[in-house]
């Protein structure tokens, strides 16, 4: 089958997500045919560089053999059962080994299908918690300004991307937003102490802050301090409020550790390689959020799945025989065994040292990336993630972008005028000065 005849068949057929389906004659889609490493390959052998990830999903490549080995081998002895009821090795194992990630500071997983899932549990549970408290009036939500949580109507209104929420915003619970630490502007004490004073004012009926630690994705890759997040966790354990840390986007070593919020809470860990055994000495249970959210990465870029990790605290307060003060919340697909077995892979990979590769991986983009910072703005970068802003960018900057990178084998999207990679974990320095190179002739294209 020819290139145009799929794109067309999917013009006709196929509503693509986060597409103006008026402009797919201009900005075809492009029909993959397979995935090799960080490539991905069309339907007429032309190879394109994964330099978004799939949607930040992929980690070690397409078509990894151990992921593949480990959803199959999984696949030959149950595919699916429901976690109401019954439970697995798959997802009971990797509930222990993310919980153990964290010191048993988060204790308790529960399995979601997908990020934004993920994020309409965890404001679930925080209310229902205060609720069975005897504090129902902590029905509350606090969101940083620009901050992007998904796009389902709960975790829509702790988002604040306005292209995504516009359309729907009288659907919406009315969410509290606050000025975001943004490290361009130098403003995360003024974004701290906006945030105190709207916990001082309504802390009584707030039930959460939602953060994506460290970077703000869908705002532009918006990068801020460690520091920041130290402040609002104290904020929120001296004003009684959950806090959540979506590391749906940021998590799985995005940042140079496993968890982003491992560089606030300052959780020193030491490994020791006996097979796949890690000893970690994690930091004190009170430096955790309340919640973190994990999906994306997590399985690789292989299977659908997401994880809610909470403390005992909040998990004690649904325990009881009383119907109405259970969590009643699930899933179709919760836990599936495929999806935890791949799961479970990845964290195999992350327990035999990768994240040490991925930090060596980091300064070879940013030794690649160096001489293009005199011609780009805020030149950025935590971990494998890399961005810089484009001043004075032209109309439709994004899509153009776009369309002129896959002629230089490059598959990446724009965030308005902000050029990102948050490429999979297969960086050696030909491959960063590819992308180097790829990178700054399509800006040369764009901007002639």
């Amino acid at each position: 089958m020819t290139a145009p005849d799929l794109a067309q068949r999917s013009r006709a057929a196929v509503w693509h997500p986060c597409t103006q389906m008026a402009r797919l004659a201009q900005v075809p889609p492009l029909p993959i045919a397979r995935g090799e490493g960080p490539w991905l390959i069309d339907t007429d052998g032309r190879r394109y560089f994964d330099a978004n990830s799939s949607w930040w999903v992929n980690l070690f490549g397409h078509s990894d053999k151990a992921l593949h080995d480990a959803i199959k081998a999984q696949l030959d002895t149950l595919p699916h059962v429901m976690l109401a009821g019954c439970t697995h090795e798959p997802a009971v194992r990797l509930a222990e080994r993310l919980s153990a990630r964290t010191g048993g500071a988060l204790g308790h997983a529960f399995f979601g299908s997908d990020g934004a899932s993920a994020v309409e549990i965890a404001l679930k549970q925080s209310f229902h918690s205060w609720k069975n408290r005897g504090q129902p009036e902590k029905r509350e939500f606090v969101c940083l300004q620009n901050s992007y949580h998904g796009e389902t109507l709960g975790a829509l209104s702790v988002t604040d991307v306005q292209v995504f929420r516009d359309a729907y915003d009288p659907l919406l619970m009315r969410a509290h937003i606050v000025a975001s630490p943004d490290a361009r502007r130098g403003n995360e004490a003024e974004a701290l102490a906006a945030m105190r004073a709207l916990l001082a004012e309504r802390h009584a009926q707030i039930a959460c802050v939602i953060v994506e630690p460290l970077i703000q994705g869908a705002a532009g890759m918006v990068m801020y301090s460690p520091e920041y997040l130290r402040g609002l966790r104290a904020l929120t354990r001296e004003f009684g409020v959950h806090l959540i840390a979506d590391e749906i986007a940021v998590g799985c070593g995005r940042t140079g550790t496993f968890f982003a919020w491992e560089q606030v809470a300052g959780a020193a860990q030491q490994h020791s390689h006996r097979g796949t055994e890690t000893q970690r000495r994690s930091a004190p249970a009170q430096d955790w959020p309340d919640f973190i959210l994990l999906s994306k990465g997590i399985t690789g870029g292989t299977m659908a799945l997401s994880l809610v990790l909470t403390t005992d605290e909040v998990f004690d307060a649904f325990w009881s025989e009383d119907v109405t003060r259970g969590f009643l919340h699930s899933h179709s697909y919760t836990g599936n065994p495929l999806a935890c077995a791949a799961a479970n892979a990845v964290l195999d990979r992350f327990d035999a040292g990768l994240l040490d590769d991925t930090r060596a991986q980091a300064a070879r983009l940013t030794r690649a990336f160096a001489p293009l910072a005199p011609r780009v703005a805020h030149l950025r970068q935590r971990g494998m993630i890399l961005a810089f802003d484009v001043p004075n960018a032209p109309p439709r900057f994004a899509e153009t972008f776009h369309l002129k990178a896959r002629a230089h084998e490059l598959l990446i999207r724009p965030i308005g005028s902000t050029v990102y990679l948050m490429p999979p974990y297969l960086i050696d320095d030909a491959t960063a000065a590819f992308l180097a190179e790829a990178v700054t002739a399509t800006l040369n294209d764009v901007l002639a």
